[in-house]
């Protein structure tokens, strides 16, 4: 075995992690070792310390001879990582303001091919291309902010906005082209320089999602 060939254990992390944050296995299902052990073709063993791993995380939550209930995006969480951003990309988006105008029409640039590639994924219907997609339009704009430290706090939130995404996307098919528009939105004010108007489309971005995420 090569150095850089992934144990047993590290492909059911993986295959198993992957199909929580995609939805695959959505919250409050309960999944087995037998039944993930089977789809990959291994032992149980991995597969118990896959989940003794994805349990630490939060993902899942173990009940001895019964499986692993997926852990549900709570309330709490939900608000919590949508805070965060708004706090986090809300500055970003105002040092970009402050930066040359060179500086920002190439940031723009990069957030109009972004959105480009966003609105082709859309329609393949990827949902998973498309959240990916969707994390990289706002990372541009917090690495803008030249703060490594917000930046490295921004990108700790990713496995939850990736499951956040697609839960959004599967309760509500229409949300993607919301998405979409409200991106556009955020370049605009970007290119107008307009502060009060992007701290608006923010907050309505991210209400945007607060609201599908809440529905029962």
């Amino acid at each position: 075995m090569t150095r850089d060939t992934p144990t047993a254990k590290d492909r059911a992390y993986r295959y198993t992690k992957d199909g929580v944050l995609d939805g695959r296995f959505p919250g409050g299902e309960l999944i087995s070792e037998g039944a993930v052990a089977d789809a990959l073709r291994m032992s149980r063993t991995p597969v118990r310390e896959a989940f003794l791993l994805l349990e630490a995380e939060g993902l899942l939550r173990l009940f001895p001879k019964r499986g692993a209930l997926v852990v549900p995006v709570s309330a709490h969480e939900i608000e919590s990582v949508l805070e965060a951003r708004e706090l986090i990309e809300g500055h970003a988006l105002r040092k970009i303001l402050r930066r040359p105008d060179e500086t920002r029409t190439a940031v723009t640039t990069q957030l109009r091919e972004v959105l480009a590639d966003q609105e082709a994924r859309l329609a393949t219907g990827d949902e998973r291309a498309f959240v990916d997609a969707d994390r990289t339009f706002h990372q541009i704009i917090v690495t803008e902010a030249g703060n490594p430290i917000l930046l490295e706090l921004y990108q700790s939130l990713r496995d939850r906005q990736l499951r956040m995404g697609i839960g959004a996307l599967v309760r509500d098919p229409d949300r993607g082209r919301r998405i979409v528009r409200e991106h556009a939105d955020l370049v605009e004010g970007l290119e107008a320089g307009d502060a009060d108007r992007l701290d608006e489309h923010l907050r309505q971005h991210l209400d945007g999602t607060r609201t599908v995420l809440r529905r029962a």
